[in-house]
This record gives C-alpha cells, structure tokens and sequence, in this order.
C-alpha cells in the first residue's frame, strides 16, 4: 500500500511516443554508437486514399499524385540528409502509407540510400501496407524492389469496429491481406491491432484476440486507441455518440492480450511489441535504443550528428509538413528541413529513458555511459529518491544490468516517466557546475523529442 501503488491501477500504456515516429516519415536509424551495425532512412508517403475516422497523421488525399516528382524528391532529400549526417548503415521501413506507391518509387528509394550508406546483407526493409492496398502482384512487386519485412494495418477484424475506424477494409479483406503477406514474406509479416476502441467490450476483445492468433505470423504491434483532437472519432465521443472507455477497462484489455499473446509464445519485448521466433522489428528497435536517424519526405522527424560537427552535437530536425511545398524546398535546396535544434544533454538522457523504459531490456549500463559519461545510471537513480521507492514497490529494477521496468511497471510505464524524468532533471541540475567542465555528455549518443522552431 502507497500513494504511488494506489495511482497505477487503471494506467495503460501511451501509444503517443511511438505513434509521433511512426506517423511521420521515412526513418534511417544508426547505432554505431553501441558497437551494432548502424542503420539508416525510412520515407514517408504522404497520401491516403481517405482518412481514417481516427487519424490526425500527416496525410493527404489526393485525386492523382505526381509520383515521378515525389520520387525524385525523396531520392534527392534521402542522399542530402545522408551526407549531412554520420548516420552510414541502415534498416529501412517505409512509412505513410507506402503501398498505395508503385513499387518503383520504393525501389529508387532504396537504390539511391544503398549508394550512400552501406546496406549490410539481410537488412530490415520494412513497408507498411493497409488490406485494402495490398493485392498479391502489388506485394510480389514490393518484394522484388528489396522489401523484406511487411507490417500490414489491421486494426481489427470486426466489421463494425472498422466502420467506426473509417477503414476502408473489411475483415476479411484483412484476412486476405494477411495470408496474402504470408506467403510472400514468411516469419516476416506483422500485424497492428487497435484496443480501447468506444464500445469494445472485454469479451470481443478476448476474441479477436483468438481470431488474430490463428491468423497472424510472428510479430504483432498492439496500440490502445488515442482519441486526438479534430479528429472525426473524437467529436463523436465528446458528443456523446459514442461511450468513453474507462481505464479500468482499457488497462483489463491490455492485460488480457499481454498474457494471451505470452502464453502463445510471443516475447513481449517492448510496451506495445510482441515477437516469437527472433521474429522482433530492427526499426522498431532502433527507436527504443536512442539510435540516430534521418527522417525523409513531409512532415519527417530526424535526429542525427550532423557530418562536420565532428560529433559534438546532436539536432533534431522536422521536414515540411505539406507536400507541394516540402517538393519546391528540396528541389530547391536538395532537402525540406522546416526547423532545426540543437538538444541538450539533458534532452538527449530524458529521451534516453523514456524510450529505453518501454523496452523489456530496459536501458544497459553501457548504452546510459554512451550518452552520459560522468554520471551513471546508478549516481542519477540509486540514491534516494523517487527512482528507489519505484524499485520498492516493485516497478522497476535497478541492477548490474541497467534499469528496467518490472512486467507490472512496464503495464504503467507512462505513470512512472514523471517520477524518473524529475529525479534525472533535479540530479543533473545539482551535478551541473561540475560536469560544465567536462566533455559533453550524449556526444556518441541520441536524440529527443523537443523541438524549436529555428525556421
């Protein structure tokens, strides 16, 4: 019994952190810093045949696409970028909604980043595919430009959870999709699954559970529905078309598809991420472990050491959110960079933590001396404070591995985060004159979510 056990019951995870990445542009991500073979971009295409009742990402419709433009762009921006940054090795995922491209479009991408960075053998190339895109040829197609990794957006195979979603297919159009992706991409075909969604109930819920496992291969992305502002679903709830889950449901769902998904031997190796076989996503990974990434084409997050800095310091940029004129910048000036900043070594650890926590591993005592050389995980969270008295009521765990959530703390992860962040904040405050004296910290390292717009 405590205060803090007392406020976790009924906290699920945020899908926020990951979905802020996945919903704006191609990636390319480098961990050379830890000794792994770096990665490299992932472009977004921007257009959608119509948007979902739930989405706010950066997408547009469009009646025709001048495809042959948009690719010359997102060729050139991926080959400035690259030079720009130190990021030189790569894994590949392909964002927006990539499949609604010509798999010719994917394949120049490819072609101009392999000239720029070296693409190891059996590298992750991901491509993100909704049922309703995903015909047969069209993935043999994508296949043959070099993908090898297919996340397909399920979301649910109930047909009236998918009106209510506005997606534009039905289940058994996913059922389709997937078998389909299967069997061109075998042990290599992931799933996103929506839960919390207005009306859901516990026991649908523990059915489409059921459903997914006899469909799906050996990756599955589990997001609890965030109802964003403006958004066609959000008005339906606030006006009360729609009922409002509560948390204590929400929190049951997540709990129920944890130990499901366990029990059917997935490995639950990160907050919203469930693997069997090895089958677990490099992308994905390189995101929870703090890796540089440059992010290619509209509305595009990147975090990366900038080439002639000399590794001394890490930016954080966003692209052009429109495309017409994210296109007339980079033919321009060879990329669409909007704003740019430098990050703090301070915004470089919180970024390091709260990424790293999602994660089962957690953060290694030799990742956090990546980024903080003087001061270690054990300096900033073992001593008395907010940190132990999570690790007392069994949340998290400080050892000679690193820091980690316990699987109960993990399950309320985002109910921690202020704790930690406020114990690392008023820790390096304290150490600050000190370590003004010293190298910077995080200069092999990482990358945070904080942006200023520098124009």
């Amino acid at each position: 019994g405590s205060t803090h056990g007392s406020r976790r019951r009924g906290h699920v995870p945020c899908p926020r952190l990951y979905s802020e990445r996945k919903r704006h542009g191609w990636f390319v991500s480098d961990s050379f810093c830890y000794g792994r073979p770096p990665h490299a971009p992932c472009p977004q295409w921007p257009y959608c045949r119509k948007r979902c009742s739930y989405c706010n990402f950066n997408t547009y419709g469009v009646p025709a696409v001048d495809e042959a433009t948009l690719r010359s762009c997102l060729v050139r921006e991926a080959q400035t970028l690259l030079r720009l940054s130190q990021v030189h090795r790569w894994v590949h995922r392909v964002g927006g909604t990539p499949s609604l491209a010509s798999p010719g479009t994917v394949a120049a991408v490819l072609e101009a980043v392999a000239g720029a960075a070296h693409l190891q053998a059996g590298a992750e190339v991901t491509l993100e595919a909704n049922p309703s895109s995903t015909s047969t040829p069209a993935l043999a197609g994508f296949r043959a430009a070099g993908v090898n990794r297919l996340s397909v957006g399920v979301q649910s195979l109930d047909d009236a959870e998918l009106r209510m979603l506005g997606r534009e297919h039905t289940a058994a159009e996913a059922r389709k999709a997937v078998e389909a992706a299967r069997g061109l991409f075998p042990g290599r075909t992931s799933i996103d699954l929506l839960f919390g969604l207005p009306g859901q109930s516990r026991d649908a819920w523990a059915q489409r559970l059921e459903e997914i496992l006899r469909l799906c291969d050996d990756h599955i992305s589990l997001y609890q529905l965030t109802l964003e502002r403006d958004t066609a679903l959000a008005a339906q709830v606030r006006c009360g078309a729609l009922p409002t889950p509560p948390q204590d449901l929400l929190a049951d769902m997540y709990q129920t598809a944890c130990n499901v998904l366990v029990a059917a031997g997935f490995r639950h190796y990160e907050v919203s991420n469930f693997a069997r076989k090895g089958a677990l996503s490099t992308h994905n990974l390189s995101y929870w472990q703090a890796d540089q990434y440059i992010g290619v084409g509209p509305g595009a997050h990147g975090r990366f050491v900038l080439r002639a800095e000399g590794g001394c310091s890490r930016e954080a940029r966003v692209q052009t959110l429109e495309p017409v004129t994210w296109m007339r910048e980079v033919q321009s000036q060879g990329h669409g960079t909007r704003s740019r900043a430098v990050l703090s070594p301070l915004e470089q650890l919180e970024e390091l933590l709260t990424l790293g926590l999602r994660t089962d591993e957690g953060i290694t005592h030799e990742r956090w001396g990546h980024f903080s050389p003087q001061l270690s995980l054990q300096a900033v969270f073992g001593e008395a404070g907010e940190a132990r008295a999570l690790q007392q009521e069994g949340w998290l765990v400080l050892d000679s591995s690193g820091l980690r959530c316990t699987w109960a703390g993990l399950a309320v992860l985002d109910s921690l985060l202020p704790d930690l962040l406020w114990q690392l904040q008023r820790v390096l405050v304290r150490e600050g004159p000190r370590r003004r004296k010293e190298p910077v910290a995080g200069a092999q390292g990482l990358s945070a979510a904080t942006m200023d717009n520098n124009g």
